[in-house]
């Protein structure tokens, strides 16, 4: 069987990684682990064997003091069925093959064990990107990989179902951050260790006249409040669980004897009509 192709340069995200921990910004990192705590409490469950698979460990060592670290490598350091949780924490968009990371996670749980994956989804720095292939094409003709593919919700909530595991959900969470210029947005992706470490990507340096456009592009394209910028994170949540004998297992499809809308009070509306969102 063939290895799958390189996507990152692990050395380069290693020594992005280091330069990052030296003076980190960590807010996206803890707004996941806020969210995964959350989520935990609602599974309701008591974990002994918890691990955590983390390009961070000191950040994430902290947030799950009774977890393994485990170092986000190829292969994974993880014991065949033996934790009873998995977390992997922002880092399977770095992944050569996330899919062989998924099933690794599923092999290390138990029966009925529980896996948990926060990564950024297809539509983190959208704006960024939009603007960067706009910039480069105009003064340089061509384009060349600068921010890291990512995946859509649908494609990565069917990589649950590769890797075997039951009761798959994945959805998102998106997040919105406002900067005074490009270059105060490209400041936090350094200390968040998620500059550009792609196998291809292109190694000469920008110079000052691409970056003075990617600011005014920038600015003219996704201006928010105040002269600011506007930034995009989605952050994709991909759950599941081991299967097991005593498992809950999901209904066949159409087999329902109540109407979900008759459950909730409330109108069943056609696929034709409009959902208005509450206004502020």
């Amino acid at each position: 069987m063939s290895s799958p192709p390189e996507l990152t340069d692990r050395a380069t995200l290693a020594r992005h990684r280091a330069r990052a921990r030296r003076a980190p910004e960590m807010f996206l990192h803890a707004a996941v682990r806020d969210e995964i705590k959350e989520r935990l409490t609602e599974v309701n469950r008591t974990f002994k064997s918890p691990a955590t698979v983390t390009g961070f460990p000191d950040f994430w060592s902290e947030a799950f003091p009774a977890a393994r670290i485990v170092p986000d490598e190829d292969v994974l350091d993880l014991d065949p069925g033996g934790h009873d949780l998995v977390i992997h924490a922002l880092a399977l968009h770095w992944a050569n093959d996330p899919v062989g990371q998924l099933v690794q996670m599923r092999r290390a749980l138990a029966p009925d064990g529980f896996c948990i994956t926060a990564l950024f989804g297809g539509r983190t720095l959208a704006e960024l990107r939009s603007v960067l292939a706009e910039t480069e094409t105009r003064l340089m003709g061509g384009l060349s990989p600068r921010v890291a593919p990512m995946g859509e919700i649908r494609d990565l909530g069917a990589l649950l179902q590769r890797a075997g595991l039951a009761l798959p959900v994945a959805d998102s969470m998106p997040l919105t951050v406002t900067y005074k210029s490009v270059m105060r947005l490209v400041q936090d992706l350094r200390a968040m260790g998620e500059t550009n470490a792609l196998a291809q990507r292109d190694r000469q340096p920008l110079n000052r006249q691409f970056l003075a456009q990617v600011d005014s592009t920038y600015a003219e394209h996704f201006e928010a409040d105040g002269g600011r910028i506007g930034a995009t994170f989605e952050i994709v949540f991909l759950s599941g669980w081991a299967p097991a004998e005593n498992q809950q297992k999901p209904l066949r499809p159409g087999s329902a004897s109540a109407r979900l809308a008759d459950a909730l009070g409330t109108d069943e509306k056609g696929a034709g009509d409009p959902i208005i969102p509450p206004r502020d």
